[in-house]
């Protein structure tokens, strides 16, 4: 890559992580509303360090590991790093597992939102798929049967990330849901104490990570640039949620931005699996004017 490829590769990571935690920043901030200054300015300064460094710097990691691990935990660490052909060669013949599995997981995260999640309709077929949510499950389990018949004929491996990825989003999203559940209950146990909403503050926030840092795939396979760019993201979603969540909730189509990013990345990264070559500037490209429309929209929105 040029250094004109990094940076738009580092700045489409960072809109990202920022767009697609914003539901994560609104929940932080509704259950930091409870605390103690002393407890808020922790979570701000010394949470960052648990959110950028252990969670988006070790999870792009384990997750090489997990798709190459006949390199073993400290191999797959030193590869990232590493322009040895040989090891080039290794990854290159692992990113199709680990692409697959990504784009399955970030495309049934994109059709659960579609099909069963409130929203604000900024599409008319968003408004279409809200009136069928039954719809959901027949789609993405006839998507997951295609994919895997498909991926068969090239490689079995490939066909069984496809089932780890859609194994992924089901459990991710079940831990999301508990997360919210007791997010409801902290509200209304005012007896809590502070370093315990902490605690929670910072498991939900590793369980939200999980998204931005399998969508970072398809932005590049590069572990450091995931870091730099995922983790400049959640420094500033920190930052929002301090100061500035109930500004970020005046523009009403923020997140479907975020969810229309996240199904084209999902897409990219089936194309790759399967082998199709797409320019490494298409997923900042995409990101960044799929989210600056929804960005547009909200202000125009406003306006009104």
């Amino acid at each position: 890559m040029n250094w004109f490829a990094l940076v738009l590769t580092v700045l489409g990571l960072c809109v990202f992580e920022v767009v697609s935690s914003l539901d994560n920043a609104v929940v932080n901030a509704d259950v930091l509303s409870t605390m103690g200054k002393k407890w808020r300015k922790w979570f701000l300064i010394w949470g960052i360090f648990f959110s950028v460094f252990l969670v988006r710097g070790l999870l792009p990691w384990l997750i090489v590991y997990v798709s190459n691990p006949s390199m073993g935990m400290w191999g797959s660490l030193m590869s990232t790093f590493s322009s040895n052909p040989e090891v080039v060669q290794s990854l290159e013949q692992s990113k199709p597992v680990l692409l697959i599995a990504g784009g399955i997981f970030l495309i049934f995260l994109f059709f659960h939102w579609l099909f069963l999640e409130p929203k604000k309709f900024g599409l008319a077929v968003e408004k279409f798929a809200s009136k069928r949510a039954v719809w959901f499950y027949s789609i993405v389990s006839v998507l997951l049967t295609v994919i895997i018949w498909y991926a068969l004929k090239i490689n079995a491996v490939m066909a069984f990330a496809a089932s780890i990825g859609s194994s992924a989003f089901f459990i991710t999203h079940g831990f999301k849901e508990h997360a919210m559940r007791i997010e409801h209950e902290m509200k209304e146990n005012a007896h809590l104490s502070d370093i315990s909403k902490l605690m929670y503050l910072e498991v939900l926030d590793a369980t939200f990570s999980i998204d931005g840092v399998i969508g970072a795939f398809a932005f590049t396979m590069s572990v450091p640039l995931i870091i730099l760019g995922n983790g400049l993201g959640a420094i500033v979603v920190r930052e929002l949620t301090i100061k500035g969540v109930d500004k970020i909730k005046n523009y009403p189509y923020l997140k479907n931005g975020a969810m229309y990013s996240i199904f084209f990345l999902g897409v990219i990264m089936l194309l790759e699996s399967f082998g199709r070559h797409i320019p490494h500037y298409a997923s900042p490209v995409v990101t960044i004017g799929t989210i600056g429309y929804f960005y547009w929209k909200s202000v125009k929105e406003m306006k009104k």
